[in-house]
């Protein structure tokens, strides 16, 4: 359906096509941007009335812009609301700190691999801003993820037309398994071991978390400020 439906918006409006649509999942929009991707791609490969160069352009730019967003809106809203209803969730101060600690650490793998995989392509950048990821850091690998990404199923797409298109769609699922995997190994990991890794998150954020958050605004100030000089 998803295909039937994209297919004819590429044909007409071509790299808008797929800024829009990778730019908005990027963000948090549930939209089938690795599917837009792909099939203007094809399109390059099949027609020539678009070039390959531009569609990865325009797909590595909409997955940065789009992630930035999230990212922002994550850093901004995210925490707040965990602080004021995180409570009626199990989510205590001392865990939410337990997410920052984690993400400090392994950030950089969940926003460079975040791209690859279907659901974290989706809410990966709101939750590195959530979890107050160094936004420079976010940048950095979210950039170089989604450049690589779109370098990867744009020129796939290009080269191999349909039989790309038959291998993405089971390569997306099995990635996506090994991502579930990944989550209840964590999950199990984390819960035999939350007493000390939440002692570890107390120890490196030391104090009321709410007193943490201002802080982390400044910082986030000043990234604001460096960003636009």
């Amino acid at each position: 359906m998803f295909i039937e439906t994209i297919k004819p918006l590429i044909a007409q409006h071509g790299y808008l096509a797929v800024f829009c649509i990778v730019a908005l999942e990027s963000a948090g929009i549930p939209l089938p941007g690795e599917t837009a991707l792909v099939l203007a791609a094809m399109f390059a490969g099949a027609t020539g009335l678009i070039d390959i160069k531009l569609v990865i352009f325009f797909a590595a730019l909409g997955a940065i812009l789009g992630d930035n967003v999230g990212f922002w809106a994550g850093r901004r809203f995210g925490l707040p609301l965990l602080l004021n209803h995180g409570a009626r969730l199990g989510l205590t101060d001392d865990r939410i700190k337990l997410g920052q600690y984690l993400f400090e650490h392994h950030g950089a793998k969940i926003v460079f691999f975040g791209r690859f995989i279907a659901l974290l392509r989706i809410f990966a950048a709101f939750l590195a801003g959530v979890n107050r990821y160094s936004w420079g850091q976010f940048l950095f690998y979210n950039a170089t993820g989604g450049i690589v990404w779109a370098v990867i199923f744009g020129l796939g797409g290009f080269a191999f037309g349909d039989a790309f298109e038959r291998v993405a769609g089971p390569l997306g699922k099995i990635m996506l398994g090994l991502a579930a995997l990944g989550v209840v190994l964590g999950w199990w990991i984390i819960h035999t071991q939350e007493k000390k890794l939440v002692a570890r998150a107390v120890a490196a954020y030391p104090g009321p978390l709410r007193e943490r958050a201002p802080a982390a605004e400044q910082q986030a100030a000043r990234e604001e400020a460096a960003a636009g000089e």
